[in-house]
């Protein structure tokens, strides 16, 4: 999901998106320790993105 398409989400939105993508990583730091993951670059992708929206959480938060 892109910035944009986050921005627009309200913070009940927000909060499911960053449910779904720390589940994401969860599934992905268990595929590295066992050996399956390929593309180890994901890590960094998700965690990127849980950044950004726990980001926007904030922004939505103080500006209330």
């Amino acid at each position: 999901m892109n910035l944009e398409e986050l921005r627009k989400l309200d913070a009940s939105g927000l909060q499911k998106e960053l449910d779904s993508l720390l589940k994401a990583h969860m599934g992905l730091r268990m595929q590295k320790a066992t050996q399956q993951l390929n593309n180890t670059a994901q890590l960094g992708l998700v965690r990127r993105d849980i950044a950004r929206v726990r980001t926007l959480i904030q922004q939505k938060t103080t500006q209330e």
